[in-house]
């Protein structure tokens, strides 16, 4: 049986060892594929990148040569479901076969504005008072001077990529059926998940799940039994 790929996109500071764990819920019938950034992970030697639109390029790299054959779809967390976003559409500018599904979370449509308070150009100390307030670094991490000094030049490159990230509006919607999922608890207006409707021909799901911007770290094994029955059932 030919697997479907699933290319799982982490969210700012993140590696794709992130979505490790899902693969113990997965159905057989899915190959989860981490992709990971330039700068961390497995990818630690590679230069950082802090250029929105050389992020999607770079990933559009590494995924080119894998979805030509097989099935393929696409999950992004945060970040990761902006860079997904804007590699659908380089996928689809490339003239290449569409992602079977999309899968975006924890992240509003990209029309709106991603700006709402610039804090990668901060000093370190305000800066990880703001990580501090997303709820998303521990703060043993964030208090402990020798990992800071590893992730904080990622974790500002990556929200100095997100803050200048501008959304130019597209030729024609994305051709695949999408999920959006959000946590209930996260500050970020019903009308801005809404609106990925918009962005797809086809049908668009929402799910909801407890607990904030970080809420896919809780719900593992519940979002991967979502993503199978969208996926491997519906084959």
């Amino acid at each position: 049986m030919k697997k479907t790929k699933l290319f799982c996109l982490p969210y700012a500071g993140g590696s794709a060892t992130i979505y490790e764990k899902w693969k113990r819920y997965l159905h057989p019938s899915i190959e989860l594929i981490g992709v990971e950034y330039g700068g961390r992970g497995r990818r630690f030697s590679d230069p950082l990148c802090d250029d929105f639109q050389k992020i999607v390029d770079d990933i559009f790299f590494i995924v080119k040569d894998k979805i030509t054959e097989d099935s393929y779809s696409i999950f992004g967390h945060s970040m990761g479901a902006l860079v997904a976003y804007e590699l659908a559409y380089k996928i689809q500018q490339e003239d290449l076969p569409p992602p079977l599904h999309m899968f975006f979370s924890g992240k509003g449509a990209p029309q709106f504005s991603h700006r709402d308070k610039m804090i990668h150009n901060l000093d370190n100390h305000k800066f990880k008072e703001e990580l501090l307030k997303l709820d998303g670094t521990p703060k043993e991490v964030l208090e402990n001077d020798a990992l800071m000094e590893i992730f904080l030049p990622i974790l500002k490159s990556d929200f100095k990529a997100i803050e200048e990230y501008t959304y130019f509006e597209k030729d024609a919607p994305i051709d695949c059926n999408f999920t959006i999922l959000y946590g209930k608890d996260e500050k970020m207006p019903l009308n801005k998940i809404a609106e990925w409707q918009t962005h797809t021909k086809n049908r668009c799901n929402f799910f909801s799940f407890s607990g904030g911007h970080f809420f896919l770290h809780d719900h593992s094994e519940d979002i991967v039994s979502l993503i199978n029955n969208t996926i491997a059932y519906h084959r």
